[in-house]
């Protein structure tokens, strides 16, 4: 050893006996292969904690570099940082040929990868399988950089996940093949949910730095796509390793060009997954020779001197590694009981767990049955309790002294005995133990105690009761996580109805859980149990569930929004809205602040009948001919029927081997197609269930298929991944035509009425137009085109049309994209349509047969049934974003325009509408005392109309081009507008005189009145001007900025101005002087708004970054950075530019508007509260006199009117 290493363990040696306990350390040290099992034991032989501590140090003292390194890296992996700083100063510089050193023969950067990359270390009782290492290796060598699979399979407990780790220690292989790195996600058996949180925690590993997303995905695709990106962008030419796969669907998530070694028992898992694939086989068993040394090292003899016993029990074994480690540890601690095992092995006194199994389960069954049966009496009860754990959950230390009432020490203790006899398996979290079960394990203590079940969860939930109160888990305590993941699981499975109710119908709980661990853990628990939940209510249970699906791309995110105020916004009749209503006012009364939303009853629900047939994602739903039956499928892997009316089911087929993608009636509604992930087209009497007829030419997944609408001669058509259509005549066998031209996989297929033309949609982006009759390629429209158009972020789109129905008549086809529904006209093609109402990717959308009604389906378990008339109303009618408001004692009026140029008056309290008039308004505003309105058209024309008679009065003098902005002096008989051909207009319209003012060169931007008939004016030009409205001329000429001054406003106390511009500042203004008080820089976007507070001292100013910036008046000084609105990749309701400001008459509180509505305590710069709209991109906030009412208009044309909850 280093002089300097040795001087440094000296240096610090008592501190590392006084603290360090060994058995974990020398696990490591061992693995390492510095430390031998005899040395081990001599250290165990010492009789207190200190004197073994001591032993370790004085044995490394004597040692080379390499047990100084080791000893290092194993008090880093065991918790022990501060004692690992004290020796890094000494660590010695190893060098040796090819970069590797002694230690295992692995070099420090293998350790270093692998160790970042999650790659579980060696087991204490390791044996080299170099034959199969040296084949997943030359596997791994043959990617050669390019996507692909190496699939090592064999049965449960053969040794894949330690032949995985151990192929990725090989310094070449890491530095040749995959210089990114390497990253081991463990998967196991999962849903929807459980594969979603995977895909988060790895996308917050790849991303720590936060470079592409400050949120995580909200669904399995977006997941797939930010994988996708991480991989190419942040981390390529590196390996994914997958341990333990299942299912072949969760593979689709990472089917996205990564290279990807993956454990399995299954080996047509990747059957369903694209590119080169290669496979490495596991024997079932090891063979005689690795098993005996299995069991040498674990009794710590040589092989040669193993007693007769040890052959036999091998043979008993059946070569199961872990059945093998199950005996061995047990003959570890009881050497004298060879034939004792033996004997109840060869006597097989257990229970079969399962009659047929893919695993060993013969095997393990009767290891872990004599592994139980020699613990102690007083402690076996304490493994019983454990027959309550989940598979592949791990449970801190403090979840079973709860369970138990006891101490930490005393728990670890007897948990220590259990995994010393490897019935547990224990890992360490810095200076705690986690504890878990194999899920083999899981299964025999769960059938051995099957009837004392609900007891033990019983049991549980009583000791949490005694142990927590409910809402009281803090985020630092170690089984705070454990609660909020399964406590319901808990619940449940003791039967406790009552009080699972009332954990999950609780606003308290849904808060502190979704803040923890998001919103998709709890939806799913809403599906798992809502047998359970709709016993008590089952219009609770939905107000809950949809509160949660619908706001659950809002709860995922950080910072966390307030739930409570987010209740306020569901209707009056949802119980989660009095509940949110009955802790508001209680909050209110120590200041916080909440907003109700007065007129959100006005907004109609569009969806007529919400129904969850299956129970997994719903793929798609079709409608009989005759409208009264609808047949649905999924990812459950049956086919569905149930009435359109009621939802009552009236089939159920187990119709695939795998997922089902789609499914079709026939004309004469006597069949149903179904296609699925298994390649297969079936045809099913859609009366009886029995199967008439299968296909299966495709080469890859079929995603769509549909019949023809002439029951005369039926076709078949089905799209597939393959990127082809196929036609099929039902009375042949084979393939009647194939179409080709998608250069992406084909999602979805449907005849016109008339059946000459076959429309598909596909991944590429495109809608396609085919003739039937020739099978060529007639029209193609690029709905890809329609999002890059749209003002949703533009990085990294990709537009995926999912689906395609035709109208009746032929006239319009309507296609799914994303979370969107969108309607096309097919002789304009223009959209004529959106809808939404899906929280999750829709899949599938499609017409009844009379036009009527349309159906969508979605990931989010729910198939909605639409009323087209009802939709096509309310998405094409909205209102503009160009609103008038007058606050008039309690009265809010709101004038607005919508999309088709209707000018109406809505009282913002009650909802009620009057309709004025029809014409091109482009701007409107109210008199002040709502006598008059005036409105300004495209064509420049500048309208007045009276409430009182509908008088129209009409200026002779027009501007000539659109009128952009328009307001009454406040006596009501002068209008100002300006427009876009530079000039302003002051029309007295009782007197009819005109007065043109006439000076910027750009278009005007705004304008403001001042007092004594004097009007504040600015513009794309850069320039502000001053002038007097009688006589049109300019009294002062302001210039201010390079660039477009975008905002301007005027301090009440009238003595000064602000400008924000293009420019990235801002500037304070006397009126008395022509250059600026002051200059405001920091902003890094457009300075899009500011606002001066009521008493002139300070100044508030937002960017197209969503930042706010509070300064003070008088010297220009920066007094409060507000937190910015940050801006997420897809999601729509998140903030963008911050486009309006106001403050409060006493200057302490500041509203801004932006993607949403945002409050702000002045003296401070923090936020207050947070408002959601449906959509974004808000253009301005009203506000009333008092600060107690606002007014926006959202996007999607939602008017909202607000008002402080008192």
């Amino acid at each position: 050893m280093d002089a300097k290493a040795r001087n440094c363990l000296l240096q610090h040696r008592e501190a590392l006996e006084r603290d360090i306990k060994t058995s974990y350390i020398m696990d490591h040290m061992i693995s390492n292969g510095v430390l031998t099992v005899s040395e081990e034991e001599k250290v165990k032989n010492e009789p207190t904690q200190y004197q073994r501590a001591a032993m370790l140090i004085k044995m490394i003292l004597k040692k080379d570099n390499y047990a100084y390194i080791s000893f290092y890296n194993a008090l880093l992996h065991e918790g022990y940082k501060d004692l690992a700083a004290l020796l890094h100063g000494g660590l010695p510089v190893v060098s040796s040929s090819n970069g590797k050193d002694s230690v295992g023969g692995i070099t420090s950067y293998v350790r270093t990868v692998l160790c970042e990359g999650g790659v579980p270390q060696r087991p204490v009782v390791f044996v080299t399988r170099k034959k199969l290492v040296n084949a997943v290796q030359q596997k791994l060598f043959k990617l050669n950089g390019e996507p692909g699979w190496v699939t090592i399979y064999g049965m449960a407990g053969c040794g894949k996940s330690v032949l995985a780790a151990e192929a990725v220690r090989d310094h070449s292989l890491l530095e040749v093949c995959f210089p990114g790195g390497v990253h081991w996600v463990s998967i196991g058996k999962q849903d929807k949910s459980g594969l979603l949180m995977k895909l988060q925690n790895l996308c917050a590993r790849l991303d720590q730095d936060e470079n592409f997303s400050q949120r995580l995905p909200l669904n399995i695709e977006e997941a797939k796509d930010r994988l996708r990106i991480l991989m190419l962008r942040k981390h390529p030419r590196s390996l994914l390793i997958l341990d333990d796969v299942w299912d072949p669907w969760v593979l689709k998530a990472f089917d996205n060009q990564c290279q990807i070694l993956l454990t399995t028992r299954d080996k047509s898992v990747t059957d369903s997954v694209m590119g080169p694939k290669y496979v490495i086989s596991v024997e079932s068993g090891l063979g005689k020779e690795k098993g005996l040394e299995i069991l040498s090292l674990f009794v710590n003899m040589k092989k040669a001197d193993l007693p007769e016993q040890a052959h036999s029990i091998i043979k008993e074994c059946k070569g199961s590694p872990l059945v093998v480690s199950l005996i061995g540890a047990l003959l570890r601690d009881f050497p004298n009981r060879w034939d004792y095992y033996l004997r109840q092995l060869q006597n097989k006194q257990f229970k079969r767990i399962r009659k047929s199994s893919f695993y060993d389960y013969e095997a393990l069954d009767e290891a872990m049955s004599i592994s139980v049966e020699m613990l102690r009496e007083d402690i076996k009860d304490y493994y019983t309790d454990l027959s309550i754990l989940q598979k592949d959950v791990k449970v801190p230390t403090k979840v079973l002294c709860i369970l138990w009432d006891m101490e930490t020490e005393e728990v670890e203790d007897i948990l220590q005995e259990f995994v010393n006899k490897s019935l547990l398996f224990c890992d360490r979290n810095g200076k705690s133990f986690l504890y878990y079960l194999h899920d083999l394990q899981v299964d025999f203590l769960t059938e051995k105690n099957r009837n004392q079940l609900q007891d033990l969860h019983k049991k549980m939930i009583t000791q949490f009761q005694r142990h927590h109160r409910l809402y009281t888990l803090a985020p630092d305590q170690e089984d705070c996580m454990y609660w909020y993941n399964f406590l319901a699981y808990h619940m449940a499975s003791a039967n406790m109805h009552k009080e699972l109710c009332a954990l999950m119908f609780s606003l308290d709980w849904i808060k502190a859980k979704t803040e923890l661990v998001g919103p998709a853990h709890l939806i799913h628990e809403f599906v798992e149990y809502r047998h359970i939940l709709d016993e008590k209510d089952g219009t609770v249970c939905e107000n809950f569930q949809e509160f949660l699906s619908l706001n659950g791309h809002l709860l995922g995110r950080q910072p966390f929004p307030n739930i409570v105020q987010l209740g306020l916004c569901e209707l009056e009749t949802s119980e989660v809205y009095r509940q949110a209503k009955l802790q508001a006012k209680q909050e209110v009364d120590n200041g916080m602040l909440y907003l109700e939303w007065i007129n959100k009853k006005n907004i109609k629900n569009l969806s007529r009948l919400v129904v969850r047939p299956h129970t997994d994602a719903v793929y798609h739903a079709c409608f009989s001919e005759d409208g009264q039956r609808i047949a649905s499928c999924g990812a459950d892997k049956t086919l569905q029927v149930f009435k359109a009316e009621t939802g009552e089911k009236l089939l159920e087929i187990k119709a695939h081997e795998d997922e089902v993608l789609c499914c079709a009636f026939s004309a004469d509604d006597r069949f149903i197609a179904t296609c699925s992930v298994d390649k297969k087209v079936k045809i099913w009497n859609s009366m009886t269930g029995e199967l008439v007829q299968t296909y299966d030419e495709h080469s890859e997944q079929v995603n769509c298929c549909h019949f023809t609408n002439n029951s005369n001669h039926l076709l078949l058509a089905t799209g597939s991944s393959d990127y082809f259509l196929k036609l099929w005549d039902l009375n042949q066998k084979e393939c009647r035509n194939t179409m080709f031209g998608h250069t992406n996989s084909v999602n979805h297929c449907r005849f016109s009425p008339d059946d000459k033309l076959l429309a598909s949609c596909s991944a590429d982006g495109t809608l396609k137009l085919w003739d039937v009759k020739s099978a060529n390629e007639r029209k193609s429209i690029n709905v890809k085109q329609f999002f890059l158009n749209s003002e949703e972020p533009q990085e990294d789109m990709e537009v995926m049309v999912k689906c395609c129905s035709w109208s009746a008549d032929g006239a319009s086809l309507m296609v799914a994209a994303k979370n969107k529904v969108l309607l096309w006209n097919m002789d304009s093609c223009l959209k004529v349509a959106d809808c939404r109402g899906h929280l999750s990717w829709v899949h599938c959308v499609m017409f009844s047969p009379d036009g009527s009604s349309f159906l969508t389906s979605s990931d989010d378990e729910t198939i909605r049934l639409w009323e087209t008339k009802k939709v096509c109303k309310n998405s094409a009618i909205v209102l503009k974003q160009e609103i008038d408001v007058v606050f008039q004692e309690n009265e809010v009026m709101v004038l607005a325009v919508d999309n088709i140029r209707r000018l109406q008056v809505i009282n913002g309290k009650t909802g009620h509408i009057d309709y004025l008039t029809e014409a091109q308004v482009s701007c409107c505003c109210l008199s002040p005392h709502l006598q008059y309105l005036a409105f300004g058209s495209d064509d420049g024309a500048i309208q007045i109309l009276e409430f009182l008679n509908n008088r129209l009065f009409q200026s002779k003098i027009r501007h000539k081009n659109t009128v952009r902005h328009i307001q009454f002096t406040t006596d009501g008989k002068t209008v100002i507008s300006s427009s876009d051909d530079s000039t302003i207009q002051v029309w007295n319209w009782q007197s009819e005189e005109n007065v043109s003012l006439q000076a910027h060169r750009e278009t005007v931007k705004d304008f403001r009145l001042l007092k004594n008939s004097r009007l504040l004016s600015w513009s794309f030009d850069g320039t502000v001007k001053v002038w007097n409205i009688i006589t049109g001329r300019i009294e002062k000429d302001f210039v201010c900025h390079q660039d477009t001054v975008l905002s301007c406003d005027v301090s009440p106390d009238a003595t000064k101005f602000s400008s924000a511009s293009a420019d990235k500042t801002a500037k304070i203004w006397s009126f008395e002087l022509l250059s600026p008080l002051h200059e405001l820089r920091g902003h890094k976007g457009c300075v899009r708004c500011s606002a001066f507070s009521v008493d002139s001292t300070l100044l508030a100013t937002g960017d197209d970054n969503g930042e706010i910036r509070i300064w003070n008046v008088s010297n220009g000084e920066l007094l409060h950075l507000c937190a910015s609105i940050l801006v997420e990749e897809g999601a729509a309701t998140h903030g963008g530019w911050v486009t309006d400001l106001c403050f409060s008459p006493d200057s302490k509180m500041l509203v801004s508007a932006g993607g949403y509505l945002k409050w702000w305590n002045v003296d401070t710069g923090e936020s207050t509260q947070t408002f959601y709209t449906n959509g974004t991109n808000l253009k301005k906030i009203h506000v009333s006199p008092d600060f107690k009412t606002y007014v926006t208009v959202d996007n999607l044309g939602i008017l909202y009117v607000l008002k402080i909850l008192e």
